[in-house]
């Protein structure tokens, strides 16, 4: 399933929307798209339409932040795939949740499916105050 949307982030909530229809218990969710593009905006919405108040920030520096109710949450913009799966990072996928990821490149998401996990992608493209939305399910 492949759907697009063109938004501006007052109107975030239709994405936020769209994947809670979507996602399952156990399901990574690759993000990408440019700097300040709205990775962790995305994030933070989805967690905030849950009706959690954990605190979202990206987790650049930490690597992994682990939100209420089973949400994973990573930024590898500075790490490869090798660094990630040196760090034993990959076996964090077997816990039972949601896990969204940062930067996630197409070798990483091949690599997932490969071992059968459930992968969305979204890609975010932004331009101006809108951004245009890629889910591919």
């Amino acid at each position: 399933m492949k759907k697009e949307f063109t938004l501006d982030l007052k109107n975030i909530n239709v994405i936020v929307d769209e994947l809670k229809n979507i996602i399952n218990d156990d399901i990574i969710v690759i993000l990408r798209g440019d700097l300040a593009s709205g990775k962790t905006t995305l994030v933070k919405n989805y967690v905030k339409a849950l009706g959690l108040d954990d605190l979202v920030t990206s987790p650049t520096f930490s690597l992994q932040s682990v939100y209420s109710n089973d949400i994973y949450h990573y930024d590898i913009y500075n790490k490869t795939l090798e660094e990630f799966i040196a760090l034993g990072m990959l076996e964090e996928f077997e816990k039972s949740g949601v896990h969204f990821v940062e930067w996630g490149d197409e070798k990483l998401q091949n690599l997932l499916i490969d071992y059968g996990y459930n992968v969305i992608l979204v890609e975010i493209e932004k331009s101006d105050n809108k951004r245009l939305y890629k889910i591919n399910a």
